[in-house]
């Protein structure tokens, strides 16, 4: 049994022994060079004990059947205490063996645990070291990028540098440039009151038809659109005659006053139907030539020789206010008056109407009734230029013809017209007499462009709206067609049209006229301007 148990216990130690060299072996690959004689050592003592274990039981086995054959049964009790004997020093040498092994298992596994922890120290100190690595890479590439920029920054600033001392160069080489003079700052001014009237004027011209354009420049008397013998009232027929013939005014006689209501009501129905602001005229002078006073209406004025006489020019200008507030009661915004012509020959034509026959005292009396009128915001009409008190013919009924010299005429007649004028006249009215000298031919002078373009507009300056004296009247009617004498009159400078015998054909007359090219649009356009700043100037003045 102790053999056996022997045999067990050798079995064991092999086992754990072979285990204990595979551990080394697996473990120690890395230390082999450092423990190879150590390890010989321990491999040949594992081999003595083998021999041991192999060879010892059975050489005693042997000897024991040997005794036992020769010797006998004492021989062999002493001789198997001595073999008890030897087991127990065997045993012993086991105990110091599995002593010695444990001492090398524990010694193994010491070493194991250092090179566990010797690993993880390493396995520390490199990733510390890798850390400090990539730590100073960073730091490195940081610095460097910091040094690139620096020294870019270095370079631009050289570059800078070198550029500035270029210039330096370049402008010390060059004189000196003298130091501007500072800009005056540009004050925007404000419109004055005519450029803000003009605004106007075109916006409303701008968009208005030719058709519409060229009727304003007519005006007539109610009867020549509405196709009434008479007209008393301003009705339906008023409005679809205005929507037709955007005429420019309307001019009232005897036959078309009743009575202040029926007047002022018919007055404001038509300009309540106009689609533009619109003329509403009478010729109201005082004397005999008073549609309205001598209708009972307002108070009666002394005809213009009358004031003359009183040598005082208040007395024109208090009955221009007289007349002018009745007018602008009723609703009339335009009178054919003051007469500015000189009765200066036996017989005149217009001595009644004529405020003497001294050009510088009609001069004072024409601009104070002209005055008087302008202040009830009435406009005023001078007539008849150039002057017809030197003729004793009446061209309501036919020519009238005068010799007077252009320098006669500058010396009288065309003086009280320049005083005029200079006085704001706003509209003045062309005549139909001849006068040669001033015009070069025996035509109207409605019709001369010498005396309305040339010595109205451009030698006195005029630039308010000319006007003509009735196309309706003998000494046109019985020479020229109504659309002869419109087309005409306007080429020579006229801007507005005063009662032509037929409207419609004096009308459509200037509108093939302006179709065909021999009247541009503008030309018209000019007219109407002139005649729109006199509607509208009341709107500059709110």
């Amino acid at each position: 049994m102790s053999r056996r148990r022997n045999k067990g216990r050798n079995k064991r130690q092999e086992d754990m022994w072979d285990e204990i060299q595979g551990g080394e072996q697996e473990e120690a690959q890395g230390e082999e060079r450092d423990i190879a004689r150590k390890e010989e050592q321990e491999e040949a003592q594992g081999e003595g004990q083998d021999i041991v274990r192999k060879e010892g039981p059975e050489e005693a086995q042997g000897e024991e059947r040997d005794i036992a054959r020769k010797e006998g049964p004492e021989e062999a009790q002493g001789e198997g205490q001595d073999i008890v004997q030897g087991e127990v020093q065997q045993d012993g040498q086991e105990e110091k063996r599995n002593e010695m092994l444990d001492e090398i298992l524990n010694d193994k596994k010491n070493k194991r645990e250092m090179r566990r922890k010797r690993r993880i120290r390493n396995q520390v100190a490199a990733y510390v070291v890798l850390s400090l690595l990539l730590l100073a890479a960073a730091f490195c590439v940081v610095a460097g990028v910091k040094k690139l920029n620096t020294l870019r920054e270095e370079k631009e600033q050289q570059e800078v540098q070198d550029s500035q001392d270029k210039i330096d160069e370049i402008l010390s080489a060059e004189p000196p440039i003298a130091t501007p003079e500072p800009t005056p700052e540009v004050v925007i001014a404000e419109p004055t009151p005519q450029e803000r009237l003009d605004e106007i004027v075109n916006e409303i011209i701008a968009v208005m038809p030719l058709e519409d354009k060229v009727a304003g420049l007519f005006i007539v008397t109610p009867e020549a659109i509405t196709k009434v013998s008479t007209a008393t009232r301003a009705g339906e027929g008023t409005q679809k005659a205005l929507a037709q013939y955007a005429v420019g005014g309307l001019v009232y006689f005897a036959k078309n006053i009743q009575s202040r209501e029926q007047l002022t009501e018919m007055l404001a129905n038509t300009k309540n139907y106009s689609k533009y602001p619109i003329f509403l005229a009478v010729d109201e002078e005082g004397g005999g030539v008073a549609r309205v006073a001598n209708a009972g209406i307002g108070n009666k004025v002394d005809n213009a020789r009358k004031i003359g006489a009183t040598n005082d020019p208040e007395t024109a200008r208090q009955a221009g206010i007289s007349i002018g507030a009745t007018l602008a009661e009723l609703g009339f915004n335009l009178d054919f008056a003051p007469v500015a012509d000189v009765a200066n020959v036996s017989g005149s034509v217009m001595t009644e109407r004529s405020y003497g026959s001294d050009a510088a005292t009609v001069a004072g009396f024409v601009t104070a009734m002209m005055g008087g009128l302008e202040e009830q915001k009435v406009t005023a009409c001078l007539k008849h230029f150039p002057g017809i008190g030197s003729t004793t013919a009446d061209t309501h009924k036919g020519l009238a013809f005068t010799d007077r010299t252009a320098e006669q005429f500058r010396a009288e007649e065309l003086t009280v017209f320049q005083a005029g004028i200079n006085a704001g006249a706003n509209m003045i009215m062309v005549g139909h007499m001849s006068a040669p000298s001033l015009t070069g031919n025996d035509d109207p002078c409605i019709f001369s462009q010498d005396l309305i373009t040339g010595i109205l507009r451009e030698e006195f300056g005029f630039e308010g709206v000319v006007i003509t004296d009735a196309l309706n009247m003998k000494a046109i009617s019985e020479y020229y067609g109504a659309e002869e004498a419109a087309i005409m009159a306007l080429k020579a400078g006229c801007d507005m049209l005063l009662m032509p015998e037929d409207f419609e054909k004096a009308y459509k007359g200037v509108l093939q006229a302006v179709a065909d090219g021999v009247i541009s649009e503008e030309r018209i356009n000019d007219s109407l301007r002139r005649v729109y700043r006199i509607k509208e100037a009341d709107r500059i003045l709110e």
